[in-house]
């Protein structure tokens, strides 16, 4: 099924990344982590829809997404940056596998963030944020995506590391094998990753090798 939603209002998170607030179809209805496919109702583009997640909550009254745009090529995000307040889109069904199982490490590669945003939005509003931890790499400092609310749920729990500069506050690494062990103490537990394809492989692999359970790994499939 498809639905019509009306944008709101658009502003920037960071250089390259997008939020977007639209209406809220009543009869619409997902759970944090889950997906829809966006289509913009612009002549040509009807038919070239992407997966973007839902960043709010459902009591907010409105969805929010928070999309990475590419501006190197004329596709659908670099379209959505023209979009202007008043105008519509089409959204699916919701879909997807990266639903909340319990307490766990939230691993994040840049935009994959994004499905956990709601995910620790809910924990906290919840007071359920104990027990959780988020590893995050990005390519540099001005790359990661909601940092001060990441750093204000999590403290301590909250690791930040960029791959190409590093800053305050800013680990010079990338997420793998070594990091992993250095980071995380316990293998039994949730492991929920969300990233770029091979660091998403590369993740659930080193995770295995430590000994974590292939079915306490949440991914999109």
């Amino acid at each position: 099924m498809a639905y019509t939603v009306t944008l709101l209002r658009s502003g920037c998170v960071t250089h390259n990344v997008l939020r977007l607030t639209t209406t809220l179809p009543d009869e619409f209805h997902f759970v944090p982590g889950q997906g829809v496919k966006l289509v913009l109702t612009k002549a040509g583009w009807e038919k070239k829809g992407r997966p973007f997640t839902p960043t709010s909550l459902r009591e907010d009254g409105v969805l929010e997404f928070t999309i990475k745009t590419y501006d190197d090529h004329d596709g659908v995000t670099k379209q959505i940056r023209s979009l202007q307040p008043g105008d519509t889109l089409q959204i699916s069904d919701p879909f997807g596998t990266i639903t909340y199982q319990g307490p766990g490490v939230f691993i994040a590669g840049g935009a994959g963030i994004t499905p956990f945003l709601a995910h620790l939005r809910t924990l906290a509003r919840d007071g359920k944020l104990a027990g959780h931890k988020l590893l995050f790499s990005n390519r540099t400092p001005a790359d990661v995506i909601e940092e001060h609310e990441l750093r204000y749920y999590l403290g301590e729990q909250c690791v930040f590391t960029c791959t190409r500069e590093s800053g305050s506050g800013h680990l010079n690494r990338r997420i793998d094998r070594d990091f992993l062990v250095e980071q995380i103490a316990d293998f039994d537990q949730h492991f929920y990753v969300c990233g770029p394809r091979p660091f998403t492989r590369e993740v659930n692999e080193a995770l295995q090798s430590l000994g974590a359970n292939p079915d306490s790994l949440v991914f999109e499939k």
